[in-house]
């Protein structure tokens, strides 16, 4: 058994989803492993990492909607607000969605779906520089 980590550094544009999954296949194939567990960790509080729809961008765009309906910017029952108006709102979003996920791997690479994809959710307005751990454990 052996372990590998790394670190990602995602470049967000602002709010809204970022594909990492071929980033991230691209490490596991530089490791050379043939089975194992991927784990990766969202080193913030503000931005998140989910597995979702990776073909049909309108996946995307509803679940961008939802969260603006759900947990809107600003709303004047939040006590914290330290950082402007979308602080609050991208803590509760983190918080729903998670800092961590663990996928399998084998020889084909990372197992996901046919339609599943890995990406780093920036849940601030403004741009950013996210950094996700990346942790490898396989044969």
């Amino acid at each position: 058994m052996r372990i590998h980590q790394d670190q990602l550094v995602v470049a967000t544009k602002g709010r809204g989803p970022v594909e990492i999954s071929s980033r991230v296949s691209d490490l596991l194939r530089s490791w050379q492993l043939r089975n194992g567990l991927c784990h990766l960790f969202c080193k913030h509080t503000s931005a998140s990492l989910t597995i979702t729809e990776n073909a049909d961008p309108t996946v995307l765009q509803d679940l961008e909607g939802y969260f603006t309906r759900t947990v809107p910017d600003g709303d004047r029952r939040y006590a914290h607000s330290m950082e402007g108006p979308d602080d609050m709102s991208a803590h509760i979003r983190s918080v729903l969605t998670g800092p961590g996920l663990t996928v399998p791997f084998n020889q084909q690479g990372l197992c996901l779906g046919t339609w599943q994809g890995v990406f780093l959710w920036e849940h601030r307005t403004q741009r950013h520089s996210r950094t996700v751990v990346i942790t490898f454990l396989g044969e």
